[in-house]
C-alpha cells in the first residue's frame, strides 16, 4: 500500500477502504507522507466526495490518531461547536454563561480557517492567555472553576490538526466529508458525552444553502451516533456577519459587552438557542424557554461575566484587559467609511466582509501566516438599517495604510444600499 495508489483511487472516484484511510492518517501524522501528497488526496476528496462508510472511517482514524481524553470524572459534559462563520464570537459568550449555570465546559477549539474566524485566535489576542495546557491541567481547570477553553495543542486528533491547516491553505474547506470528519473527530478526542452543533449556512458559511447545511447536519448526527456521542444540530443563517465586529480583539470586546448585557439581537438569538439546548441535554432543564430565562438572569446579575474573568485569570490571561477594554492594543489606522448613498442596507455578504478582514490582517492566507489581532472591521450598519448620505457605515482597523485605502473602496462595493 502506498500514498500514490490511494490518491489515484480517490482521483478516479473510487471508494477508499478502512485500511487505506487508516494508512493515510497514520503515515501523514507520523510525517511519512509529504504535505503536497496529502494536499492531493484532500483535493480529490473535496472534488469527488466520500460515502458514509468512508466518512466514518476517516473520522474514527483521525480521532484515534492521538489520545482520547477521559472526562468521566467531570460528569455530563456537553460540547458546542460551530461549522464557522464571520464575526462568530458565540463561544466566548456562551461558554461562561453555561459554566455559570453549573454545566462543566471543557472545550477544545480551532484557529481561523479561510475567511471564518477561530475562537483560539480570539482568546490568544488577550495578553497572557494560555491555550496550550496539558490534559491534566485542562481537567483540573474544569474541576476548579467549571470551565476551560484550549486550542488543539495536546495530542488530541493530531491528524485533524495537520489536515485542518492544509485545508485552509489549499481552498478545500467547503467539503462535507472534510468538515464532518474534522468536527466529530475532535469531539470524540476531546471526551464530551454530548455535542450540540451549530451548522451555519449562507454567504458567510462553508455551506452556502440551507439544503447543504441540512446534509452536513445529518452526516454529523449519524457519525456522532456511530461514535456513541449524543449529537443535536441547530441550523442558523449566516447571510451577513454575526454581530457588529469582525476581527480578533474587536470580537473579544464585543463578547465582553455582550456578557455585560449589551448583546446584538442576532448574536443573542444564536447564544440563547444553543445554550437552552445544551442545558436540556445535560438534564439542567427540560423547558427551553425557562433555560433561556436562566441564561439571561446570569447575564443581568453579572455571574456570566464573572465566570469569563475567572477563565481568563485561571489560564494566565491579564484580566485587567477585560475589566478595562480600552487597554487593548489598537490598530495604527482606524478609518470610518461614509456612505455615498442614502436608503436601506439590503445586502451585506458575510463572505466578502470575512475576506476583506483577512486581507486587512485578521486571518490567514497561508497556514504559517501570523495574525494581526488589532485588524478587522466594525459594522455600524447591517441589513434593514437606514443609512443617510455621509453616515458612517463601517470602520476599518488595520496597520497597513495602503490596504486601508483599498478596503475603504471595497466596503462601498460590498454594502448594497437601496
Amino acid at each position: 500500500m502506498n500514498i500514490q495508489e490511494i490518491i489515484a483511487k480517490k482521483r478516479d472516484r473510487k471508494k477508499l477502504n478502512k485500511d487505506e484511510i487508516e494508512f493515510f492518517i497514520k503515515e501523514y501524522t507520523a510525517g511519512n507522507i509529504a504535505d503536497y501528497q496529502a494536499a492531493a488526496l484532500v483535493m480529490a476528496i473535496y472534488l469527488n466526495g466520500m460515502d458514509m462508510e468512508e466518512i466514518t472511517n476517516l473520522t474514527l482514524s483521525m480521532a484515534h490518531s492521538g489520545d482520547i481524553l477521559d472526562l468521566s470524572e467531570l460528569g455530563i459534559v456537553v460540547d458546542k461547536h460551530s461549522t464557522g462563520g464571520v464575526g462568530d464570537k458565540v463561544t466566548l459568550i456562551l461558554a461562561p454563561i453555561i459554566a455559570s449555570l453549573g454545566l462543566p465546559v471543557a472545550k477544545m477549539s480551532g484557529k481561523g480557517l479561510g475567511y471564518t474566524g477561530g475562537t483560539i485566535d480570539k482568546l490568544e489576542s488577550i495578553p497572557g492567555y494560555n491555550t496550550n495546557v496539558s490534559e491534566k491541567e485542562f481537567i483540573e481547570n474544569v474541576k476548579k472553576i467549571g470551565i476551560s477553553l484550549i486550542g488543539q495543542t495536546m495530542n488530541l486528533a493530531p491528524a485533524d490538526k495537520k489536515i485542518y491547516a492544509l485545508r485552509d491553505a489549499t481552498s478545500t474547506t467547503e467539503s462535507i466529508p472534510l468538515i464532518a470528519s474534522s468536527i466529530i473527530s475532535k469531539k470524540i478526542a476531546a471526551g464530551a458525552n454530548k455535542v450540540v452543533l451549530d451548522v451555519t449556512y449562507g454567504s458567510g458559511a462553508f455551506m452556502k444553502t440551507k439544503e447543504k447545511a441540512q446534509e452536513l447536519a445529518e452526516t454529523m448526527t449519524k457519525i456522532g451516533k456511530l461514535a456513541k456521542r449524543e449529537t443535536i444540530t441547530v441550523i442558523t443563517p449566516m447571510e451577513q456577519p454575526l454581530g457588529r465586529n469582525v476581527g480578533n480583539i474587536l470580537e473579544v470586546i464585543e463578547a465582553v459587552e455582550a456578557l455585560k448585557g449589551n448583546m446584538e439581537l442576532d448574536v443573542k438569538k444564536v447564544v440563547l438557542e444553543l445554550g437552552s439546548v445544551m442545558l436540556k441535554m445535560a438534564g439542567k432543564g427540560e423547558n427551553l424557554e425557562e433555560n433561556r430565562m436562566h441564561m439571561l438572569e446570569n447575564i443581568s446579575n453579572g455571574k456570566a461575566l464573572k465566570k469569563f474573568k475567572e477563565l481568563i485569570q485561571n489560564q494566565e490571561g491579564d484580566v485587567s484587559y477585560i475589566e478595562n477594554l480600552e487597554k487593548f492594543e489598537k490598530a495604527k489606522y482606524i478609518i470610518p467609511v461614509k456612505s455615498k448613498k442614502m436608503g436601506v442596507v439590503t445586502k451585506l455578504p458575510a463572505e466578502e466582509i470575512g475576506k476583506l478582514s483577512v486581507y486587512l490582517g485578521a486571518g490567514r492566507i497561508k497556514k504559517e501566516d501570523n495574525i494581526d489581532y488589532t485588524a478587522g472591521i466594525e459594522l455600524n450598519k447591517k441589513i434593514s438599517d437606514r443609512v443617510n448620505l455621509g453616515e458612517v457605515i463601517a470602520i476599518i482597523h488595520t496597520n497597513d495604510k495602503e490596504k486601508a485605502k483599498e478596503a475603504e473602496n471595497k466596503i462601498q462595493e460590498i454594502y448594497e444600499i437601496d
